[in-house]
Formats: structure tokens, sequence, C-alpha cells
């Protein structure tokens, strides 16, 4: 049997605790969104752990912060892994940090053993995956490393008010210059990340370790429905105009939808913001952001295609005005085969319990998709994720450590 190199669990254990500690709420959770006072103060320890893992560290315009350490023969393309440090309100301590964190491990681990890297290595902490910061659908850092913002990712407010661009700037960066983030398939061999699993999926299978074969094409598409704000007592049910019913009924349309399709296709009415907000007023003016996923990116547009005639249906039904905006779109991403194949054999080698599954939540590595070659590692989560009871047991933890540790050094050292 092929020998294997596995992890101490300790330090991981440790990493991941002390950086919980930063931005830490009452519920046990954790506050850090992307480009605040805690999200610096969790770079800072990140980049302290790069730098004693021999890596030197550099913050791109984009607020990616990056951790490379060269290889033998720096000509070659790099071997990457990598993962966020941002989190939702009151989230999780391991969904997103864990990827970062065991990405230092490996190369550290490396380090200490005296193990060589031909290819050069890097360890990439993207900028605002979650998408908190702005609720404009995130994997931000992500979408700047491969070249898909456009000027109007940089115009989005905040609850404050401020824009992207301004936030940016006042993080130390420079927005006008945005582009020099971008990164090119010369750069890469492969793209490696390891995450909580999101779902119950691992869990109810009994099972560690988790390998990723494809990610869910995320859409976000908001709806804005205009009808007559008007008093609740004097205006008959026939007279009314009533913007929130046809959001409503567009929920309940999306869970049919959906639910008729199957296979892979989620759906869900994320938000709803009502205007006015008040009891004693017909509600005027309702937008309602729709989350759309699929793996089969076919399927996701059949999807949207037909909610958008059933909006106008309800619409027209109802004397409403109403209007559609895509606001994010990210492309179904299969992990690559000759990744899935080494995992596979890296797996048997660890004599580690596996399946293999689609990953129901968007992450920076589909982005990835579009200039390199890429796959997942989920590792068992209880309770979920983007909540504070979130939990992955350091046992698990290691086991899913070991599989990106040795299929990183199957493609750093080929």
């Amino acid at each position: 049997m092929e020998a294997c190199i596995v992890i101490s669990s300790e330090r991981l254990e440790r990493r991941i605790e002390l950086l919980a500690q930063i931005g830490k709420t009452n519920d046990g959770g954790v506050s850090r969104i992307a480009l605040t006072k805690e999200y610096r103060q969790g770079l800072d320890l990140i980049s302290e752990w790069m730098q004693e893992a021999g890596m030197t560290v550099r913050l791109d315009q984009a607020g990616n912060l990056i951790g490379r350490k060269e290889g033998v023969v720096p000509s070659l393309k790099a071997v990457a892994l990598g993962s966020h440090v941002d989190s939702v309100g009151n989230g999780g301590k391991y969904d997103g940090t864990v990827g970062v964190i065991v990405g230092i491990e490996v190369v550290q681990h490396l380090k200490e053993e005296g193990i060589p890297n031909k290819r050069p290595i890097e360890v990439i902490a993207f900028c605002e995956e979650e998408g908190s910061r702005f609720q404009s659908g995130g994997v931000f850092g992500s979408r700047a490393m491969t070249g898909k913002l456009t000027t109007e990712d940089l115009k989005v407010t905040d609850s404050s008010g401020a824009t992207r661009y301004e936030v940016l700037k006042n993080f130390g960066l420079d927005p006008d210059n945005i582009e020099m983030a971008i990164r090119s398939k010369e750069d890469f061999e492969v793209y490696l990340e390891m995450h909580v699993e999101q779902g119950p999926i691992l869990l109810q299978e009994n099972t560690p370790v988790g390998i990723v074969t494809a990610i869910t094409g995320l859409s976000l598409t908001e709806v804005i429905f205009e009808g007559e704000s008007n008093h609740v007592g004097a205006t008959p049910m026939d007279l009314r105009y009533d913007a929130l019913l046809g959001a409503s009924e567009t929920a309940l349309a999306v869970e049919e939808i959906v639910n008729r399709y199957g296979g892979n296709a989620v759906g869900t009415a994320a938000t709803m913001d009502v205007e006015p907000s008040q009891v004693n007023i017909i509600p005027g003016k309702v937008s309602t952001i729709i989350d759309i996923r699929d793996t089969d990116l076919d399927s996701r547009e059949a999807i949207l295609s037909e909610l958008e005639k059933k909006v106008k249906t309800i619409s027209e039904r109802r004397n409403l005005k109403y209007k559609m905006t895509s606001k994010l779109k990210a492309k179904p991403a299969k992990s690559a085969s000759h990744i899935l194949e080494t995992m596979r054999k890296k797996s048997d080698a660890l004599s580690l319990n596996t399946i293999e599954m689609p990953s129901g939540g968007g992450h920076d590595a589909q982005l990835m998709a579009e200039i390199t070659d890429m796959a997942m590692i989920f590792v068992r989560s209880e309770n979920g994720s983007h909540n504070p009871n979130e939990i992955a047991t350091a046992e698990d933890i290691k086991l899913g450590a070991d599989l990106l540790m040795n299929t990183a050094i199957h493609y750093i050292n080929n």
C-alpha cells in the first residue's frame, strides 16, 4: 500500500479556537464580516501563521490574503489551497476557516518534515465569500481573482450606506486598480479546497469525509412588486393592489416549480423587504431575492425562465407592476476527473471512509474552476452551517486534512 503522510490535529484545533475568538458572539458563534475591524484582526492572525509556515504574504487589491511558498522549480504553476475567513452574522467557527487553516497546516507540515515542494504552493483566504457585508451574493474575492467583477460590484452599499468602493479604500486597498487581483490559467496547476459540509448528508451516512464531485450553480434574482399603499380598513378586498401578496405567491411558486424539476435543484425566497412596513397600511412595494441553485445549468435556467413567466402572470392578475433583475449568476462547476481519481486513491491508501457527493452551497472553488482544475473535500458537520451551533470534530477535520495533504503532495511534486 502507498505510504501516506498524516497530520496532527492539535495545532489545527488550537488555531480554529484562536481564530474563533475574533468576532465571538454571546451565543458562541462568530461575526467576522468582511472588511471590518474584526476581519482585519482575523487576517493579521492568519498572516502570522502563514509566515510561520514559511510563506511570503501579500494582500491583493480585492482583499484576498495570499501566502506563497516558492518551489524548487519556481517557474512551474502553483498548487493553490484555500477558502475564506469572513463569516455570516452570528455564524459558525468552522465554515470557511477550516479550509484556510488546514491549507496553512499542509504547508507548515511540509516545512517541519523537510518535504520539498517542486511546485510553488499558495494558500488563499478569499475576501467576502459570504456576501454578508453587501448582500450581493458573495464570492467577491474569487470573482475578482478570475476577472468576473463589473463596475456595479463596486457601487453596492452596506447597511450604513457605504459603497464597496469606499469600504475597500478605507481598508487600505486600491479599488481603482482592482484588476491587479486577476490571475490566469498560467498561475495555477490545481486548486483544492476543504470545507465543512453545510448540509446533513455526511451525518446521515455516518461518514466523516466527502469528496465533492460538483458545485451547484448559484443564481440570485431580485423581484420587485409595486402596487398601491392604502388603508387596511377602508380599502375593499377587490380594490387592493397588495404587493406583499404578489411576493408571497411568488415564494410559493418557487417551491412548486423547483419541486417539479427535482434532482439537485433547490430554490428559496431568501429575503422579503416590505414598504411601508406598518400595521395599518397595505404594502405598496415589496422586493424579494430569489435564490435558485442546481448542478445542471440547463435545469437552473429553465427554472428561472418558468419563474419569470409565473411572476408576470401573478402581476397581471393582481394589477401589480414588477421588475426582475439578475443580481448574481455562477456556473455550476464539476470537479476535475483526475483530481477525483487522485482523491479516491489517496482515500484508499489512508483507509479513509468517504462518499462522493455534490455541493449545494456556493464556494470560491467554483470561480477558480474558470482558470484551473479544482476539487473539494467536505468534512462532516453537525447542525449544518451558518449558525453558532455548527460543529465539526477535531477527528473528522484531521481525516479531511490528511486527504488534502496527500492530494496536494501528489500535485506539488508532479
